[in-house]
């Protein structure tokens, strides 16, 4: 069952996200453009180009397709019956779609190569892992350094042998996490 601070996890994971209530809705943007929400009764919303939204509300019975003026612009589901992998993924194709283009094309970069050949964090924690600290800004020992265990674990795909990982790895560099 997929819950209501995983949503938010894992939109907060990508760049330039705000998020704001309005009316009971938890509401999810990037430079303004919503692409994610939950209403006080737990429907996930999701902006996705047409396809996608097709391929969702197929997935899940109780899925239904967000239409405006006519034309499907997402799709909408209770929460708790998304899988929690398959959320990432909507998550994710939503942001994308609703980004910028030239922001969308960072994070696809990221996506397709999260490691860097002279990169200082250390393989032993995964491309989940680097992915999602990659696409949260943070990619030397010293941005790592300046957060906190908590903040590193609230990204989603950053687990507690990651952060154990980056510790160990800051401790041997005579720094640590803050």
């Amino acid at each position: 069952m997929t819950t209501q601070p995983q949503l938010r996890k894992t939109a907060m994971t990508f760049p330039e996200v705000d998020e704001h209530s309005e009316e009971g809705t938890e509401v999810f943007s990037v430079r303004g453009e919503e692409f994610a929400s939950i209403t006080k009764e737990g429907i996930v919303r999701l902006r996705l180009p047409s396809a996608e939204a097709e391929d969702a509300v197929a997935a899940y019975p109780r899925a239904e397709r967000l239409v405006h003026a006519g034309s499907t612009v997402g799709f909408q589901a209770p929460l708790a019956d998304v899988d929690g992998q398959h959320l990432w993924s909507l998550v994710m194709t939503a942001w994308k779609h609703r980004a910028p283009e030239q922001l969308a094309a960072g994070l696809d970069a990221i996506v397709a190569s999260p490691t860097r050949p002279d990169s200082e964090l250390p393989a032993g924690i995964g491309k989940v892992a680097t992915r999602a600290l990659a696409v949260a800004g943070l990619t030397t020992l010293d941005q790592i350094a300046a957060c906190t265990k908590a903040e590193l674990l609230a990204l989603h795909g950053v687990g507690p042998k990651a952060v154990r990982i980056l510790a160990d790895t800051l401790a041997d560099q005579g720094m640590s996490l803050r």
